[in-house]
């Protein structure tokens, strides 16, 4: 399933979308977790509990799929996109999309720009068919869909998209290996970043305490 009120029709946006590995699970999982019922429902197609989302995200295969996100400055994980891959081997050309973005970062285009991440690596990968399983009411996700070809199909509140994909060039792994780099680097400046903020709450928070010492001793 596919996150309802994210994928606009905002503008593209420039935005730093790294790969995730297994070191980045927990903050899958609070990715997750932050999504209230109604956006849980959206994404997975039922109102998953707090256990049902860490289940399905201590099942998730790094070595199989693919997961994108996208991190805030706090490296909050704001969005993300799970590329699924079929596990039958007589389908490994086909894989199917799923995303998610919190609530406080809509409206930036992230979905878009995720979907786009998704299927240049699909077609780095040799995917040749990518699947879109949505609510049909979810139709700035399928609006996407459709308007990179894909072909619609509803059964009732739900409907299935499927895409066919040109196969790799030289221009797509150059793409995916700048914007990884680009991402890589993002993360580690934010890192950085984050690490010296913290450095100096800690800081002034002794200092702080220092000083509401000495006044208790006077």
């Amino acid at each position: 399933m596919t996150d309802l009120q994210e994928v606009t029709q905002a503008p593209p946006v420039t935005v730093p979308i790294r790969s995730l590995g297994p070191s980045h699970r927990e903050r899958i999982a609070r990715h997750l977790l932050a999504l209230d019922e109604h956006d849980r429902y959206l994404r997975f197609g039922y109102s998953a509990t707090d256990e049902q989302v860490r289940r399905y995200v201590d099942g998730l295969d790094f070595d199989r799929d693919d997961i994108f996100g996208i991190y805030n400055r706090k490296l909050e994980l704001i969005a993300m996109a799970h590329l699924a891959f079929a596990e039958d081997p007589t389908l490994v050309s086909c894989a199917e999309f799923g995303v998610s973005v919190l609530k406080k970062a809509r409206g930036r285009g992230f979905g878009a720009r995720l979907f786009e991440r998704a299927v240049i690596h699909a077609r780095n990968e040799g995917v040749e068919m990518l699947f879109i399983h949505a609510l049909s009411e979810n139709t700035a996700m399928l609006r996407i869909a459709r308007n990179a070809g894909a072909i619609l199909e509803r059964a009732g509140s739900e409907t299935d998209a499927h895409l066919r994909l040109p196969p790799a060039t030289l221009d797509s792994r150059m793409s995916e290996m700048v914007d990884e780099q680009l991402a890589q680097t993002d993360y580690g400046l934010k890192k950085q970043a984050k690490h010296f903020w913290d450095f100096l709450a800690g800081l002034q928070a002794r200092r702080r305490d220092a000083n509401e010492e000495a006044g208790t001793d006077r």
